[in-house]
């Protein structure tokens, strides 16, 4: 299996979900179950079907971090520099519109375009990989194709 790359705090906020699904999800929907049971005709119980439902996703999820948690790798940005890789902070600047923007690369269970967390598997992400602080780069995106320079690279 290959390796799954992860930030020390992606790492961590996936091992937290995981406690959470564990310690609180997993019991409350055995007790919502208990009581489903407990109203008689299984057949007929939406209440029943709803818990056993939300259960299959409860316990898929589990599985699902516990394998990525299995698989992880965790890289401390901090021990990295030199040009761009996995962990990056990076900004850049759009050479149409000269809006800034700055991304941090991290592994895809751990991206958030939102909050600036770019998945290491995007096309953006990987034409910036490899490149260096004053570099131009080309990427082909839905939109049509795009034109940033890089105007920072930090690990931090």
């Amino acid at each position: 299996m290959e390796k799954i790359p992860l930030t020390r705090a992606g790492f961590e906020k996936l091992e937290a979900e995981l406690r959470h699904f564990k310690s609180v999800e997993r019991p409350a929907i055995i007790q919502a179950i208990a009581e489903a049971r407990a109203h008689g005709d299984l057949s007929e119980n939406a209440e029943y079907h709803s818990a056993k439902e939300k259960q299959s996703f409860i316990e898929g999820r589990i599985k699902e971090l516990e394998g990525v948690i299995s698989l992880a790798d965790v890289i401390d940005p901090t021990k990295l520099s030199g040009t761009i890789k996995f962990g990056a902070t990076v900004e850049i600047v759009d050479e149409d519109t000269d809006e800034e923007k700055t991304y941090q690369i991290v592994g895809e269970y751990e991206a958030d375009i939102e909050n600036g967390r770019l998945n290491v598997k995007s096309p953006l992400a990987r034409a910036l990989i490899g490149k260096d602080e004053g570099d131009s780069i080309e990427v082909r995106t839905p939109g049509g194709d795009r034109g940033y320079e890089i105007l920072k690279v930090s690990y931090i």
